[in-house]
């Protein structure tokens, strides 16, 4: 596991399943309080799955699976008192979970950080003043001065609005702990309510300390209406999904649109600096500029920002200082364009071609997106601070000043930027221009790296290889083959649509998408998670989404002049995503169906009906819960098995970080003597896998021993509560557990004397014997610790004696009898992204010794 999985995780050719997503750890913060409803036991937590009733019928509690049946409608939350779960190996080790990278720093890592952000967050919109005013008067000319203070003020308003109050002072705090974008948004959703299409969560995760429980509000009562309805209507969780598969998509299609629009309006300052220039040479020097842009992505975000830093900070300097040029050389009555009343006159006097110009107008904004996108990389606040007392300054200054020289030059509306330039300073501004775009270009390459990741890792993309770039910061990536994919798009665009005007048109197109997907799903997460007054909700959604919906309306005007391909592309894109989930979703369902019976498990009898062979078998599969069928074909096909079989689900839960800790969550499927254990190994989206096979066997091994002395530990404790309960005391009251602090908490599960009546295996976590007669609550302490330390020898030897890594191959094909589009689907299109997607068992390390290797195929 050396490298990044990029795909939704997936150990699936490590272990049979095409997406194993979601990696569980062994606990939750169980010294802090918790929110349960009324009259609710925390012991239910843990109810078994409807789907193991007739599996686990006999098992004592907790035995089976952690229970997926929908929580019943309630009004209000009250406080229990801090408890320890039975099920939680190191429950009383877990620290908090991992927050921003950034909070920490003194005053000069700020700095340089403040320099980062511009070379890697604000290249997009602040190249912004190169083309915009010139897209705009293209769509409607100047026909007086009073247009151009018109245009002027629609400029400031939006950049007022849409990149100062939506994203910085709003959108940036819904933040995924840190991680920002659509799929950041999804993914906070999907912690708060189960909308995840995909069926492989379990109660366990929810116990993560990365997962946060709002306490009660005024508002409470209506986000937990929000949050029932989100869960029982599919439709809705269907339609959610598309709208941050559509937003993604967009995301991308702004990563191909962004260089060229950026790269080619500053190449075409060279026809008012060269006047033998033509729009042929400004194509062929764009192209070699766009070669060498994608060619040094691979050196990462941290390099490139300290060395791009200064060079913005030059720019955005150069915007300021010819901004004042020209207002005191030209005209200063430019500054009352800050009325909003000339945003009036400039549509009373221009009406539908005012209405055009809105497309041009947003590009002001463009770039709005990858702040947000790109906050993995840098702090909410350092983000927020370079914004607003550098690069808004900077922006208006520099719209000022264009506004002011064409007061006096209409006719240089075509170069705005490059004509108000002074002759003297030309040149240089020239250079540092061409640069900024280059910088420019990265900003949303950088953000659409951050998307793909969180996508795959949430199983809606191919798995990727995916570079870290960083060793202090895990959100700095690169993309590999979506880098040379954005460039061979990037040069297709720019060959065959040369004109500015156009390439803007499909700009605003991607760029209104990603911002109306945002829109959506931060309304979602005011109502759901910040629980805000409904008013301010309301306001935030009507004011800017009929905002968006209006510029929207205005650049669909424009697709039939080659804006559409943009569409075309991102169409593309979001087909790629669907298929990839759909398929993903089909195939985990299979296997959860077809997974083998707990019955047939223990009628196969301590040896499982083979021989056992001395060491650890790490079966991989996806499934979070239950024995895989790929199990059976290992047992029908290898001669013998492994002393001890321990399955392992390697799977991406909706949270940003997995605490270390936190990492393995296990269970015991068998009794003790059988030696078979599940263990969920979680990981986050934003969390690196970067363990070797040998690091990650001993990580493994150390918590499967930390479980057991654990699961001992708690045998004892309720042992001594059945002597309570036989001399006539009260024991309703006796479920506590004594830190090593020497803090008391509730266990909050049933004791075993309560199950008696029942003669199977011992609970998942709670015990590790089988239950035996009465006589067994007077098992004596020194039998106890016998029975653990010979436990754990038994484990060190099978460890000393080697493990295997069993990686099965899961497939699916269409039944013969399906729909056509489905067979097309799954038999062709998923077949080949599975095909061609990065497969599982290439992020291992293993020597070919160590693997063995069986193919199944599902009919679905």
């Amino acid at each position: 596991m050396a490298e990044e999985v990029g795909g939704g995780g997936s150990s699936s050719e490590r272990g049979g399943g095409e997406i194993s997503r979601g990696v569980g750890s062994a606990s939750m913060d169980s010294l802090e309080s918790h929110w349960v409803f009324p009259g609710e036991d925390e012991s239910e937590i843990e109810d078994e799955d409807e789907d193991e009733e007739h599996d686990n019928a006999d098992m004592p509690y907790g035995a089976g699976i952690d229970s997926e049946e929908d929580e019943s409608p309630v009004q209000r939350l009250i406080r229990t008192e801090p408890r320890v779960d039975s099920f939680d190996v190191e429950a009383l080790e877990v620290h908090g979970a991992h927050r921003s990278d950034y909070k920490e720093f003194g005053i000069g890592r700020r700095i340089i950080h403040a320099f980062q952000t511009l070379g890697v967050v604000f290249g997009d919109v602040g190249t912004s003043p190169l083309y915009t005013f010139s897209v705009m008067f293209n769509k409607a000319p100047i026909n007086g001065d009073e247009d151009v203070i018109g245009a002027l003020s629609l400029v400031i308003y939006t950049l007022l609005l849409i990149p100062l109050v939506k994203y910085v002072l709003i959108v940036l705090w819904a933040n995924d702990d840190g991680e920002g974008g659509t799929f950041a948004l999804y993914s906070l959703i999907c912690r708060h309510a189960k909308v995840s299409l995909l069926p492989n969560q379990v109660p366990s995760d929810t116990r993560i300390s990365s997962f946060m429980l709002k306490v009660p509000s005024p508002e409470l009562e209506r986000s937990l209406k929000i949050k029932e309805r989100l869960e029982t209507s599919s439709t809705l969780k269907k339609l959610l999904l598309m709208l941050v598969l559509a937003g993604t998509s967009m995301v991308i299609a702004d990563g191909v649109v962004t260089p060229t629009m950026s790269v080619m309006s500053a190449v075409g300052g060279l026809k008012i600096g060269v006047g033998a220039v033509e729009q042929d040479e400004v194509v062929m020097i764009s192209v070699a500029f766009l070669v060498i842009l994608f060619s040094v992505q691979k050196f990462g975000t941290s390099q490139i920002g300290l060395v791009v830093g200064p060079a913005l900070f030059i720019w955005f300097c150069s915007l300021a200082c010819i901004g004042i040029y020209n207002l005191v050389k030209h005209d200063a009555g430019v500054l009352r364009a800050f009325n909003p009343v000339h945003i009036y006159l400039y549509f009373k006097r221009n009406s539908v071609k005012g209405w055009n110009a809105l497309g041009g107008c947003l590009l002001c904004a463009t770039g709005s997106e990858a702040m947000f996108a790109d906050l993995c990389y840098f702090s909410v606040q350092s983000i927020q601070l370079t914004f607003v007392f550098l690069v808004l300054p900077c922006l208006l200054l520099g719209y000022l000043g264009q506004a002011a020289y064409l007061i006096g030059n209409h006719n240089g509306a075509e170069h705005a930027f490059f004509s108000s330039i002074p002759s003297g300073a030309f040149w240089p501004v020239l250079l540092i221009a061409n640069i900024a775009a280059l910088i420019a270009s990265r900003a949303m390459t950088t953000a659409t790296f951050s998307c793909i990741k969180q996508s795959s890792a949430l199983g809606c993309f191919p798995r990727l290889k995916i570079i870290h770039t960083s060793k202090k910061f895990m959100g700095q990536i690169y993309i590999p083959v979506i880098n040379w994919f954005l460039l061979g798009v990037c040069l297709i665009l720019v060959c065959s649509i040369s004109s500015i005007n156009e390439i803007g048109n499909a700009f605003g197109i991607a760029e209104l998408g990603v911002m109306m997907m945002t829109t959506i799903l931060v309304t979602i997460v005011m109502l759901l998670i910040w629980q805000i007054n409904i008013i301010i909700v309301l306001s935030f959604v009507i004011f800017f989404l009929g905002l968006e919906l209006i510029i929207f309306s205005s650049v669909l005007w424009s697709v039939p002049d080659g804006s559409w391909t943009i569409l075309v592309f991102a169409g593309i894109m979001f087909v790629i995503m669907w298929v990839w989930n759909y398929g993903s979703k089909l195939k985990y369902e299979t296997e959860v169906a077809r997974k083998l019976p707990m019955d047939l498990m223990r009628e196969l009898g301590c040896n499982l009906g083979t021989v056992r062979a001395p060491g650890i078998g790490l079966l991989y599969n996806e499934l979070a819960k239950g024995v895989p069928a790929i199990f059976g074909r290992f047992m029908t096909t290898l001669p013998a098995i492994h002393s001890m079989v321990i399955f392992v689900c390697v799977k991406y839960v909706p949270v940003p970080v997995v605490p270390q800790k936190e990492r393995f969550y296990f269970r015991r499927l068998c009794p003790r003597s059988y030696h078979i254990f599940q263990c969920i190994a979680r990981y986050g989206y934003k969390d690196v896998r970067k363990e070797n096979h040998q690091v990650f066997e001993q990580l493994l091994i150390d918590s499967l021993e930390k479980y057991i002395r654990r699961e001992d530990k708690e045998r004892q404790l309720e042992s001594d509560g059945d002597k309570d309960a036989e001399s006539g005391e009260d024991t309703s009251f006796s479920r506590v557990l004594v830190t090593p602090n020497g803090s008391v908490y509730s266990l909050g599960v049933p004791l075993l004397a309560e199950y008696r009546g029942s003669n199977n295996f011992t609970s998942e976590a709670s015990t590790s014997e089988e239950v035996k007669p009465d006589s067994a609550a007077g098992t004596s302490a020194n039998d106890a610790e016998h029975s653990l330390e010979w436990e754990l020898s038994f484990i060190r030897k099978a460890k000393e004696s080697g493990v295997v890594y069993l990686l099965g191959h899961g497939d699916i094909r269409a039944r013969k009898d399906s729909w056509f589009i489905k067979k097309l689907v799954i038999n062709y299109f998923y077949a080949f992204l599975r095909k061609n997607c990065r497969r599982g068992i290439t992020n291992l390390s293993l020597p070919h010794s160590h693997l063995i290797q069986v193919g199944m195929t599902y009919m679905v």
